[in-house]
């Protein structure tokens, strides 16, 4: 029986062909067997075999799970990147497809000042919706503090690595790295006996942006890694927000610069930010069957069009256009036509991230 994960395994570790064009093959022919199939001959495919396996044994032992593009439990966020991983190696418990997902970065020097935004916006945030996924890189400063304050908030929260995962760096996290494990998880696309190279963390926050509705970017100075993940994150369409901080701290620059050159919202609570994104209280847990959408009784106005719109919505609810366009099997350019009638009768709302969301 053909092993699916093996054959993506192998597909990333061919030699001479980058990740560019595994993923423009791998798009195109549905499935890393069927590369295979196509280019058995033209690349060298024993060790990258040969590797693959060495490596389904060490997931298969360390209960990791492998999620290839195709896989239903991958990212579905991510997947819509353009230069999505192939393949994930995930050992957690959350569901990466959670409803709402953020992540929260910045600087490895995090201030007293950091800390206590951190701190007040998760707490906060617990309160006015409790079912977020909270996404950092487990790095030192403003990563290990938002994870940390994720699980004391009972939040789900996952660190996305930029090594395999038989290892954890720093090595000083690794007491909240096990907690995470079994309270939101820990992901990379690197097999193990991969080191945390410094480019790895430059493709690691790719993923940080790209699972997440939007960006959090608490401290930084001029130039950091968080600013990368934050124009990643606007290159992919999703938001970005920053805390201000005061003129002439270092760590404060690059969030005031971002401000200012309108790259990223202010916010300076949970609360701005809960407006800004457009997530209502009073309906984040509503479920699609609680909303008493009966066909034929709100709704008598409807074309067969817009109710497969509804229907799609109902069934999931806050949902992109490029996904709603998957799932009513409607193009992009007559879905928006659609949805802005919608949007006018009152049964559908934009919110920020791109994001449409069937109302009461």
């Amino acid at each position: 029986m053909v092993s699916e994960e093996l054959y993506t395994m192998a597909l990333t570790r061919l030699t001479g062909v980058n990740h560019t064009v595994t993923l423009q093959l791998y798009r195109a022919m549905g499935s890393a067997w069927a590369v295979y199939e196509e280019y058995r001959d033209r690349f060298d495919w024993e060790e990258a075999l040969r590797r693959a396996e060495a490596e389904m044994a060490f997931v298969e032992k360390s209960h990791i799970r492998v999620l290839t593009l195709n896989d239903a439990d991958y990212p579905r966020r991510l997947r819509e990147c353009v230069d999505a991983p192939i393949i994930l190696y995930y050992k957690g418990t959350a569901d990466l497809n959670q409803q709402y997902v953020i992540n929260i970065v910045g600087t490895r020097q995090c201030t007293t000042y950091g800390q206590d935004l951190i701190r007040h916006f998760i707490s906060d945030l617990k309160q006015l919706c409790p079912d977020v996924l909270i996404v950092s890189g487990l790095a030192y400063g403003v990563d290990i503090h938002a994870h940390r304050n994720a699980l004391e908030n009972g939040f789900e929260t996952v660190g996305v690595l930029a090594h395999g995962l038989d290892q954890i760096y720093p090595h000083r996290h690794r007491d909240t790295a096990a907690t995470m494990v079994s309270h939101g998880g820990l992901l990379t696309e690197y097999m193990s006996q991969t080191q945390a190279l410094p480019n790895n963390f430059r493709q690691r926050n790719r993923i940080v942006a790209g699972m997440s509705d939007a960006t959090i970017l608490v401290e930084s100075a001029y130039k950091g890694g968080g600013l990368i993940t934050c124009r990643i994150a606007q290159e992919y369409g999703r938001d970005v927000f920053a805390f201000p901080g005061a003129v002439g701290m270092p760590y404060s620059e690059g969030c005031n610069r971002m401000i200012q050159n309108n790259t990223a919202a202010l916010i300076t609570s949970a609360e701005d930010f809960m407006k800004a994104m457009g997530w209502n209280p009073e309906t984040l847990n509503l479920k699609p069957e609680t909303l008493n959408l009966r066909e034929g009784e709100l709704f008598p106005e409807l074309t067969e069009e817009e109710r497969a719109v509804v229907e799609a919505l109902r069934q999931t609810n806050d949902l992109q256009l490029n996904m709603l366009s998957v799932r009513t099997n409607i193009p992009v350019g007559q879905l928006s036509g659609l949805l802005f009638q919608l949007e006018m009768k009152g049964i559908v709302k934009a919110y920020a991230g791109g994001n449409y969301h069937l109302v009461n």
